[in-house]
């Protein structure tokens, strides 16, 4: 493992995703999200993918605003106050969906504890668009715990939800510094309900690595995930958005994220991605790609 010092392979790859960002080949992408007045967590929380993913005509849509109320240590997303939620945006995000010709995508949301269910609703309202106007795509619902409010996940649970993932991020012994306003428990729970409200949707969490975590915390974490019922699993290198930003304990040598891969394989998890820049919404179709021939069976 390289303790303090990012890989020179993965800076290349960093900079040169920057580049793409701003790059002509993302101008598409980028034109179609400002004429519909659409946010992406691929900007807000600066994913070193997102100039790959906008050339590719790709990106995880984020919902419900561009501001967080909680102050997660690893995270970009602005804390500044919300905004009430935009009833045009449910639509909107069908329209890009179909524009991108998009056959799997993923929609997130900054955590909204100032709304009475947490956005669930507008989670339900947006699949439901999507659904309508692209019966054949896929969708991935990447939301917050909603204070651990089994009826507002449930909002989630319409036509056309595919994938319901949820990230716990990091192992239980950092949430105190890393996951202000989160609980280890209470998104373990959420997973857990996944299949209780639903036998067709798959479960999914992610977790970054470097953050101060053991090897053997990750396998617990790991286990207690299956535990839970949960079918996907990604884990890739935390990288800090700002000099502001949690501190990265560690760069994780790829070898390490392979033996993350075959453990959480052999465990049973239905699909893995783990390396140093897989983010759970990144190349998610072709991670849920895995499973489908397991899946129609």
């Amino acid at each position: 493992m390289i303790k303090n010092k990012i890989p020179e392979e993965l800076k290349a790859e960093i900079i040169k995703n920057k580049s793409g960002y701003r790059a002509g080949e993302s101008l598409k992408t980028r034109s179609l999200l400002k004429e519909l007045n659409l946010n992406t967590v691929c900007e807000s929380a600066l994913c070193p993918n997102r100039g790959r993913c906008f050339k590719d005509e790709v990106a995880t849509f984020m919902i419900l605003g561009d501001r967080c109320t909680r102050a997660c240590s690893f995270c970009a997303v602005s804390r500044q106050k919300p905004e009430p939620p935009d009833p045009a945006e449910i639509n909107n995000v069908a329209e890009a969906v179909s524009r991108l010709g998009l056959k799997y995508v993923v929609i997130t949301s900054p955590t909204r504890d100032d709304l009475a269910d947490g956005g669930a609703s507008h989670f339900g309202a947006v699949i439901k668009s999507i659904n309508r106007l692209c019966p054949q795509t896929k969708v991935e619902a990447l939301i917050p715990d909603f204070k651990g409010d089994r009826d507002a996940l449930k909002m989630v649970f319409v036509e056309g939800l595919t994938v319901l993932s949820h990230n716990l991020e990091t192992v239980k012994r950092l949430y105190g510094e890393v996951r202000s306003g989160a609980d280890y428990g209470r998104s373990l729970e959420l997973i857990r309900r996944v299949h209780e409200i639903s036998k067709e949707v798959f479960s999914k969490s992610g977790i970054m690595a470097g953050l101060g975590e053991t090897p053997e915390e990750v396998k617990e974490l790991m286990a207690d995930l299956r535990s839970a019922g949960c079918d996907i699993f990604t884990i890739g290198q935390y990288i800090a958005p700002s000099v502001k930003s949690h501190a990265v304990k560690e760069y994780v040598d790829k070898s390490v994220f392979e033996k993350y891969k075959v453990l959480a394989l052999e465990m049973g998890f239905k699909a893995v991605a783990s390396a140093p820049l897989v983010r759970s919404s990144f190349l998610a179709e072709t991670t849920f790609n895995q499973i489908l021939p397991r899946a129609a069976k």
